[in-house]
């Protein structure tokens, strides 16, 4: 029997490798919906190749654009933000959530709701309401099974019917294309080096993410979320070959690992087949070629924007929240030229020093604090002097 699926921000990285996995076994799987920001031609094309039975653009200034492509197919089409959260909403086995952002969040929770099974590669939806999403998840029995390399690998080995037996969980980092860089080099580093990262390929947000390990502290907070564990029993060890994604420490002393090739489509794979496996077409790894394993320690001064998630995580409430929307509008600033590289953890810092913190217990109060801290971040960004 073919399963259903929908893919939410088809046009990324995430989405790609998606597409590429279940376009090798065509009849196992039914598209029910495709969703992009704006790139209506590329959905366009995405929607006819897999079938799918809608395409949606978040961007409703793309809808003419998507539905021009699309005339004749057959291929419903929508746009906006109720039409994302309708794409989400249709009855598909997975939601494939890789919508990079909080824009991800409202459609990723529609389909948390309706108890689906997220494939979640939007970790902004944990960092900005975990609480939330995981109560939700708990009513409706949906299953959320983590994309990221790093979760999907402890996934994969935590014990999840004994987790009092769990000590620590530690996620690898690749440390970026700056792990090596002097202050001075990283203060007039240009979008391009930031997003020129050494092992994975991904889009620019998360690059930039990456370059300055806020990637890292947003999965941290992704991680206290997924997996019964508090921010003491998280740590973060940099590790340049990408080949460990992360280790489970046991209260015996015993140290777990998964390891692999640094290729997407093999949690994203995990996710689709779950509890099964499926064949990749992934390079397959040889210790003998790797040579060597590196581990060091993550420098939290040159790389502040780190500790400032570790900080949030610990503060709890709406910080987790304020740090991502903060970071968004800097590095947006940062790729549009307007502030260096160092200024976005500046900027995430005042604005965490400006805002109070507070319980949220729904999705109103989460973009409320969202909403504020972009406020915030946006005048903040004013006052600095253009990179």
């Amino acid at each position: 029997m073919s399963r259903g699926i929908t893919i939410l921000g088809a046009t990324g990285s995430v989405g790609q490798s998606t597409l590429d996995l279940i376009g090798r076994a065509p009849n196992d799987w039914h598209v029910h919906a495709v969703t992009a920001n704006s790139d209506a031609a590329g959905l366009a094309a995405i929607a006819r190749a897999c079938n799918a039975e809608l395409a949606v653009v978040g961007d409703d200034d793309a809808y003419q654009d998507l539905k021009a492509a699309l005339a004749g197919s057959g291929i419903a089409v929508a746009s906006g933000k109720a039409a994302l959260v309708e794409a989400a909403e249709r009855p598909a086995d997975i939601v494939m959530s890789a919508i990079v952002g909080a824009a991800g969040l409202a459609p990723t929770l529609a389909a948390v709701r309706r108890g689906a099974v997220i494939a979640l590669a939007n970790k902004e939806s944990l960092v900005c309401a975990g609480d939330i999403v995981t109560a939700a998840a708990r009513q409706s029995g949906a299953r959320l099974l983590p994309v990221d390399s790093e979760h999907n690998a402890i996934y994969q080995i935590f014990d999840h019917d004994h987790p009092e037996r769990v000590a620590r969980v530690i996620l690898t980092a690749s440390g970026g294309p700056f792990r090596k860089a002097s202050v001075e080099a990283m203060r007039v580093a240009t979008p391009g080096q930031a997003c020129n990262h050494p092992v994975w390929s991904m889009g620019a947000k998360i690059s930039v993410d990456s370059a300055t390990l806020m990637n890292k502290g947003l999965e941290l907070i992704e991680a206290h979320h997924l997996f019964p564990v508090n921010a003491d029993q998280l740590g973060v060890i940099v590790h340049p070959q990408s080949v460990v994604h992360s280790f489970v420490e046991y209260i015996d002393g015993s140290v777990l690992a998964q390891l692999g090739t640094p290729d997407m489509r093999t949690p994203i794979a995990y996710t689709l087949a779950h509890p099964e496996r499926m064949a990749t077409p992934c390079k397959r790894l040889s210790l003998a070629e790797v040579g060597k394993l590196e581990f060091e320690e993550p420098d939290l001064e040159r790389f502040p924007a780190l500790a400032l998630a570790w900080d949030a995580l610990r503060a709890g409430g709406a910080m987790p929240t304020a740090l991502n929307a903060a970071n968004e509008v800097a590095v947006a600033a940062f790729l549009a030229g307007e502030i260096g590289f160092l200024d976005i953890a500046a900027l995430v810092r005042d604005v965490l020093d400006a805002l109070d913190g507070g319980v949220m217990t729904t999705l109103d109060d989460v973009m409320a604090v969202d909403t504020a801290a972009r406020r915030a971040a946006t005048q903040r960004l004013k006052t600095l002097v253009p990179a």
